[in-house]
C-alpha cells in the first residue's frame, strides 16, 4: 500500500487530539506542525512551551507531589494497577497513535505498546518491597541502630527521544511516579501524540491532577530551563546532547540518567545456526526501520560461514515487506522523517562514494511516502566512512568477515560506544565467553537485542560513550530516591568519658573492634 491510498485510522479523532494535546503547558500561542509520517500531511497543532511556561509547569508538579509523596505506597500502586488495565484496554488507539506519529510499522508499533505494560507490572512487585524502610544494626550493637529510608528526589525531568516515544515517555515516569515523584515530561515535537494519550489515561486512573506535567518545544528552547528546574533528570539521546544534558545536571548538582547512541556489533560464531541468525538479525538490523538504540549495526562473521550466511541473509532482505499501512502486513515501515531519511542516504552514498558495495537495498522509496529508505546491506565499509563510525540509525547493516575469536571480539570493541551487543553459537559456553569479553552494558547470545531489554528485573545502560546509569531493575526505580540514614543511639555510649584517661577509651575501642570482627558483627 502507499501512503496515495493511506486512509487515518477512525481512533485518531479531533476530539481527541484536542483533549490531549491541552494538557500542553503553552501560554505563548506557538505551535508546532504534527505530521503523519506517511503522508507528510499535518495531524494537528501542537502547543509549545517557553521557558516561563516550563517554570510553571514545574510549579504545579511540585504542589502536586508534596500530597503524591505522603500517599502510602500501596495506595499509589492502586493508580498503577488501574493503569495497566487501561493500557490493554486502549491498545489499538496507542498503537495507531504512534504509527502516525513514527510511521513505523503496526508490528512494531504494537510491541512499543507493550513496554510500559511490562515495567507496570514488574515494578507493582517490586515496589513496595525496594521502597519500605530497610532497619540494620548500627555502630554499637544492640544499643543503636541504623535504618534506610527512601525519600523521592521531587520533580524528576524526562527527555524522550521520537524513536520510542510511548516507551520512553511513560516506562521511564512509571518507577519515577511509584516512587512519589513528580514528572514533567518533554518528548519530541514529532512524536508527542501517544505519551499525551498514555498520560491521560494515567489521570483516568486516578494520578491526582497536576502531579504529570508536559511541556514541548525545541531541544535548545527548553531543555536548559527543564534541567534547571529538575531534581532529576532522565534523557534519552544522542551522545552529544547527552553530554549537555549530563554538564548542566552536574552544574545544578542534581544526579541524570543517560542512555546514548550505539554501534551495536553482532558475532556470529562458526556453529551458529544460520537459520535462527538470518531470522533475529532481520529484527536486529531492519526493526523499526533500524531506529532502536540497541540495533545492529555491525556483524562479524566468521570466515567458514560467511558466504553462506551472506547469501541467507541479503535474500530474506530481499523478501522483507516495506509499505506504509495500518495493518500488521508490512514489516518495515518509514524512518521518522524525511530529514532521518537523507541521514541514512547520506550513510550510505558516502560508503559506496569510498569503495563499499552495496549487496542489496541502498535506495529512497517515495513511491511508499516521502520518509521510506530500503533495508540495505553494506559490504567492505571501513573506518573511515560515516557509516563504519558514526550511528547511522537506520535500516542499514555493514558486514565483515573475521577469522578467529580474539579478531571478532576485538573489532566490536574498537569503538567509542558500548550500548548492545550480539553473540550467536550453539555451543552456549563458548558464546557466553565471547560475550563476557565485549565492552557493552547489554549483551545477547542467541538474540539481537529483545532478550536483554525485555529483562525488566535487570539493569539496562550503556558504557563508555553510550550512557551513564541504567533502566530497569531495582536500579530504575532506585535512582529516583535519596537514601535517608536514619541512626539512633539508644544510650551516648560512643563518646570518651571526660573524667577517664583517653588511652583507656582507646583501648576499649580497639578490643570493640576485634571482637565486632570476630563475631561477625558490622
Amino acid at each position: 500500500m502507499t501512503s496515495e491510498t493511506l486512509t487515518r485510522p477512525a481512533t485518531i479523532t479531533d476530539e481527541l487530539l484536542d483533549r490531549i494535546t491541552a494538557r500542553v503547558v503553552s501560554s505563548g500561542g506557538g505551535v508546532w506542525k504534527l505530521t503523519e509520517v506517511y503522508t507528510g500531511e499535518v495531524i494537528t497543532t501542537l502547543p509549545q512551551s517557553s521557558p516561563k511556561d516550563i517554570e510553571a509547569a514545574f510549579a504545579r508538579a511540585r504542589e502536586a507531589q508534596r500530597t503524591w509523596s505522603q500517599w502510602p505506597v500501596k495506595k499509589r500502586l492502586a493508580v498503577f494497577k488501574r493503569f495497566h488495565k487501561l493500557l490493554i484496554e486502549n491498545n489499538t488507539t496507542i498503537v495507531d497513535l504512534i504509527q502516525a506519529e513514527s510511521g513505523k510499522a503496526r508490528r512494531m508499533a504494537f510491541d512499543e505498546t507493550c513496554d510500559p505494560t511490562m515495567v507496570t507490572s514488574h515494578y507493582l512487585k517490586r515496589a513496595a518491597k525496594l521502597l519500605a524502610p530497610t532497619k540494620r544494626g548500627g555502630p554499637v550493637p544492640v544499643m543503636s541502630t541504623s535504618t534506610e529510608i527512601r525519600q523521592p528526589k521531587g520533580v524528576v525531568a524526562i527527555i524522550a527521544p521520537w524513536n520510542f516515544p510511548f516507551a520512553t515517555g511513560l516506562s521511564d515516569a512509571i518507577p519515577a511516579l511509584m516512587a512519589g515523584n513528580a514528572v514533567v515530561l518533554k518528548p519530541d515535537n514529532k512524536t508527542a501524540l501517544s505519551p499525551l494519550f498514555g498520560i491521560s489515561l494515567l489521570y483516568e486512573a486516578g494520578l491526582p491532577e497536576g502531579l504529570f506535567q508536559v511541556v514541548c518545544g525545541e531541544g535548545p528552547d527548553v531543555g536548559p530551563t527543564l534541567i534547571d528546574n529538575a531534581n532529576y533528570v532522565m534523557f534519552t539521546g544522542s551522545t552529544a546532547t547527552g553530554r549537555f544534558v549530563g554538564q548542566r545536571a552536574g552544574e545544578n548538582l542534581i544526579g541524570a540518567c543517560l542512555e546514548l547512541g550505539g554501534k551495536n556489533p553482532m558475532i556470529v560464531l562458526p556453529d551458529a545456526n544460520l537459520d535462527e541468525v538470518v531470522e533475529g538479525a532481520l529484527f536486529g538490523v531492519f526493526g523499526n526501520t533500524g531506529q532502536i538504540c540497541m540495533h545492529i549495526e555491525r556483524m562479524y562473521i566468521h570466515d567458514s560461514i560467511y558466504d553462506d550466511f551472506k547469501e541467507r541473509f541479503v535474500t530474506a532482505t530481499k523478501a522483507l515487506r516495506l509499505g506504509a499501512a495500518y495493518d500488521f502486513e508490512p514489516e518495515v515501515g518509514s524512518l521518522v522523517s524525511v530529514d532521518q531519511k537523507d541521514r541514512v542516504a547520506s550513510h550510505v552514498a558516502d560508503a559506496v562514494e569510498k569503495g563499499a558495495t552495496v549487496l542489496v537495498g541502498g535506495r529512497e522509496r517515495p513511491d511508499l511516502g516521502p520518509a521510506f529508505y530500503e533495508p540495505t546491506i553494506l559490504e567492505g565499509v571501513t573506518a573511515d566512512m560515516l557509516a563504519g563510525s558514526c550511528e547511522t540509525f537506520g535500516p542499514v547493516v555493514a558486514l565483515h568477515r573475521y577469522s578467529s575469536v580474539d579478531e571478532a571480539v576485538a573489532l566490536a570493541n574498537d569503538t567509542e560506544y558500548g550500548l548492545n551487543a550480539s553473540v550467536w553459537g550453539t555451543d552456549l559456553a563458548k558464546a557466553q565467553a565471547v560475550a563476557g569479553r565485549i565492552e557493552a552494558g547489554n549483551i545477547n547470545v542467541n538474540d539481537a537485542l529483545a532478550a536483554a531489554y525485555a529483562s525488566k528485573g535487570t539493569p539496562s545502560g550503556g558504557v563508555k560513550q553510550s550512557g551513564v546509569g541504567a533502566r530497569h531493575g531495582d536500579q530504575g526505580l532506585l535512582k529516583y530516591t535519596d537514601a535517608i540514614n536514619l541512626s539512633v543511639l539508644k544510650k551516648q555510649v560512643l563518646s570518651a568519658p571526660r573524667d577517664e584517661p583517653f588511652e583507656k577509651h582507646v583501648d576499649q575501642t580497639l578490643k570493640g573492634l576485634a571482637m565486632m570482627r570476630r563475631l561477625g558483627i558490622r
